[in-house]
């Protein structure tokens, strides 16, 4: 486990690397499912709680300019850590992305927790990250919750357990293959490594 955070820091940190590199099978990513999706998609699983997620956003913003439009690039927070906040924190995200301020409000979410280091307390302190994000707190009632927010949440769980994650970040490409973190070197291989992979499909 500590390799597997030590190598996501090395790839915030590291300038691009040139070298082309030969990804393999069981070296630098898993299949982990037989079919593959019927266009590109990158899925990050991520908690809000994580140190490691807040410290990987830059670098996927990174991935989401070098892949462009082409490419749907979808975050699926996961339950496992915060305790009671964690599923809070999904149905949060999930409530987010029906108001299409899931941007801002990641952002205010990783700051409070990782940079103010101050908790984010049941509905109340939920809201008032809502509230940050210019989202009325009766707006943001109604969508948290709400039948297509629950959806969203719950699927966000199947996801989870389908993919059988159990650490983060991580990331699953094309429904099909999983990137093992520990074989790239740079945050410039990460970036072929994954864009490799959204144009494969055997």
């Amino acid at each position: 486990m500590k390799k597997f955070f030590a190598v996501f820091a090395a790839l915030i940190l590291l300038p691009l690397s040139l070298q082309a590199a030969d990804f393999k099978e069981g070296t630098h990513y898993e299949v982990v499912k037989q079919n593959a999706t019927s266009t590109p998609q990158v899925l990050e699983f991520f908690s809000f709680y994580c140190p490691h997620c807040f410290k990987f956003e830059p670098l996927m913003a990174q991935l989401e300019a070098k892949l462009g439009d082409d490419v749907e690039i979808k975050k699926n927070h996961v339950n496992f850590l915060g305790k009671e906040m964690g599923p809070q924190l999904t149905q949060a995200y999930a409530a987010a992305e029906l108001l299409k301020v899931e941007d801002k409000v990641a952002s205010l979410i990783f700051d409070q927790i990782h940079t103010q280091r101050k908790a984010i307390n049941g509905e109340a302190g939920v809201l008032a990250i809502f509230e940050k994000a210019g989202i009325p707190e009766v707006e943001a009632k109604g969508a948290l919750a709400s039948f297509p927010a629950t959806g969203i949440a719950s699927q966000m769980k199947r996801n989870t357990e389908t993919f059988q994650i159990r650490g983060v970040p991580s990331l699953i490409v094309n429904g099909k293959y999983q990137v093992i973190t520990n074989s790239v070197k740079s945050t410039d291989e990460f970036i072929e490594l994954v864009s490799y992979l959204t144009k494969k499909t055997d």
